[in-house]
């Protein structure tokens, strides 16, 4: 007799032996228990979790001669015929093979055909694989089919249905199952069928599942037939060499894995999934799924990196896993992806990393002047770039912060000049009296308040290039009105362009109060764009002088009349144009 696979042998007969999907079970159960059997129903669902399964119990029941409880009995003539595939009640259609209108217009011919039993039922698997003209053939019979005919639809992918489906069909959706219901049917499997399976071979083939009922019976079928080796180790290494960033672990692993007869997607997938588990282990989110050998290593790699690691990796293994669809050697892409990896602390830090290590610098030194001594022998901090607007900024950030901020003179500065490239100053040693005499903070005072045309020389020739990009752009149109107490009113052309700069009064007040050693305030208004002045009398008189001058220039004796004897321009037109006609409008 020839063997019959495990997963087909132990196919569950009723609901009840359907393990794991309680609440689809519930559902089909109570609609037959009751009479209340939808028209159509749509299973979806990962691969191996009953959608087939619960479509031919279904069938079954509805048909069956004697149900007890929603349940079929599994012994009257139309439950063996449907367990042996011989049933005219259940007609079963494989979606992706027959995807065409022409399948489904020669399947909706016979709809309304009668058979055997009560009830005919239609089993579309793979719904999705439906060409868009199929799936249109297939609306009106699905919506309003004949009383004796029920439409079970199975999809892996329910997302690819169109909603006109969906909405036809009550919606049941299969979920994978839970480690200890895998654990549970090996055990009774392994029992009934004496196969002398010892508990590691048990636990390859749960883990090897994943979740999959028919896939985990699967890796039970290849435990049995000797072709279960001990369990691979390379992702184990793999995650290893990532969680030490240690890249000549990580090559030397995928290569062993390769040479061990595995490909490197199928490695690369199987790394993925590991770091799937260790990132939902590091969220705090329990797995059903996982197995106590994938959760101990998934936290024992949660322990030795951040998540941002673990999310890093993550996108970086996808998509080299993109990559190797279309790569000629698929070893490149995923081993590039492991140098990225783990050569990451190898790389340049990053802003915040650079903020942090600057952070430490300035406590370090503020500790050193604390203590009258230097900062030790550690190099002092590049001087920030200087650039439009920094002096400003620096202003900005001394009042804000109390930093000392030297006095200068009335006097206008010079165009600050482009600093040639230096190397950073190191610190020196700072008496705790003059450190002390540093770290107090002073305010611009003891200037006089200038007159309105000194800010506007100073402010044209100096400050406004001092300030930021953004405040140069916005108030290079500024007209000074008056200088009112301590304050400086500004003329702005219009009010949406004052709005936007009331938020740059600050620091046009910053730079204004730092060079002129007072405090001065701005004030912002409305202020049109003055008109010209009409030209004086000198200069009309100049003009018109011009215009004379450029008259009498010309002798309009020299001027010489067209020959009449070519025509008008007209006539020479019409000769350009040999045909043409000369049409007179009105």
């Amino acid at each position: 007799m020839q063997y019959t696979s495990l997963y087909r042998r132990y196919r569950p007969r009723r609901f009840s032996e359907i393990r794991g999907q309680e609440h689809v079970v519930a559902a089909l159960r109570n609609a037959v228990e009751n009479n209340r059997v939808q028209h159509a129903y749509l299973l979806s669902g990962p691969r191996g979790t009953g959608k087939t399964t619960a479509a031919r119990i279904l069938a079954k029941v509805l048909n069956c001669t004697d149900p007890q409880e929603g349940e079929p009995c599994c012994a009257c003539d139309s439950c063996v015929a449907m367990e042996a595939g011989t049933s005219f009640d259940l007609h079963e259609l494989d979606a992706a093979s027959n995807n065409k209108v022409d399948d489904m217009r020669d399947l909706l011919s016979k709809v309304a055909l009668g058979t055997p039993g009560r009830t005919k039922v239609y089993l579309l698997d793979e719904v999705h694989m439906l060409t868009s003209g199929a799936e249109n053939a297939l609306l009106k019979t699905l919506e309003e089919p004949p009383e004796h005919v029920v439409f079970v639809l199975a999809t892996t992918e329910p997302h690819k249905v169109v909603e006109t489906i969906r909405s036809r069909a009550q919606h049941l959706e299969l979920k994978l199952l839970p480690v200890e219901d895998l654990e549970s049917l090996v055990a009774d499997v392994v029992a009934d069928a004496d196969l002398g399976v010892d508990a590691e071979g048990m636990a390859h083939a749960v883990r090897a599942g994943r979740g999959s009922a028919r896939d985990t019976l699967s890796a039970l079928d290849r435990v049995v037939a000797g072709g279960m080796t001990t369990d691979d180790t390379t992702v184990e290494e793999l995650l290893t060499a990532l969680a030490q960033s240690d890249t000549a672990k990580a090559l030397g692993a995928l290569g062993s894995g390769i040479s061990q007869g595995r490909e490197p997607r199928v490695l690369g997938e199987s790394l993925l999934a590991a770091l799937r588990d260790a990132f939902l282990v590091a969220m705090g989110v329990p797995s059903e799924q996982l197995a106590d050998a994938d959760r101990a290593r998934a936290e024992t790699f949660v322990n030795q990196v951040t998540p941002a690691s673990i999310t890093r990796a993550l996108e970086t293994i996808g998509v080299a896993l993109i990559d190797m669809r279309r790569a000629p050697d698929p070893r490149v892409d995923l081993e590039v992806a492991l140098v990225r990896l783990t050569r990451r602390a190898e790389t340049p830090a990053t802003d915040q990393g650079a903020v942090e290590a600057l952070t430490k610098r300035v406590a370090q030194l503020e500790a050193a002047l604390a203590a009258g001594g230097t900062a030790g022998t550690t190099t002092a901090p590049a001087p920030a770039p200087k650039g439009p607007g920094a002096r400003a900024r620096e202003i900005l950030a001394q009042r804000a912060g109390g930093a000392a901020t030297p006095k200068k003179t009335p006097e206008a500065a010079p165009e600050p000049k482009k600093p040639a490239a230096a190397e950073p100053e190191k610190p020196t040693p700072v008496e705790p009296e003059k450190a002390a005499e540093v770290s107090a903070p002073s305010a611009p005072t003891g200037g006089e308040m200038p007159d309105l045309p000194k800010v506007v020389e100073v402010w044209q020739a100096t400050l406004l290039s001092g300030l930021s990009k953004r405040a140069r752009a916005r108030l290079s149109a500024v007209q000074f009105v008056e200088c009112e107490g301590n304050t400086v009113v500004m003329g702005l052309p219009n009010e949406p362009h004052r709005a936007r700069c009331e938020e740059l009064i600050p620091e046009a007040e910053a730079v204004l109060s730092h060079h002129f050693s007072t405090e001065i305030k701005v004030r912002l208004v409305v202020k049109a764009a003055t008109p010209p002045p009409p030209p004086s009398p000198e200069k009309e008189a100049q003009t018109q002088k011009a215009k004379d001058d450029e008259d009498a220039a010309t002798d309009l004796t020299a001027l010489t009349d067209a020959s009449p004897d070519e025509g008008s321009a007209v006539d020479r037109v019409t000769q350009a144009f040999p045909g043409a006609e000369v049409v007179d409008g009105e």
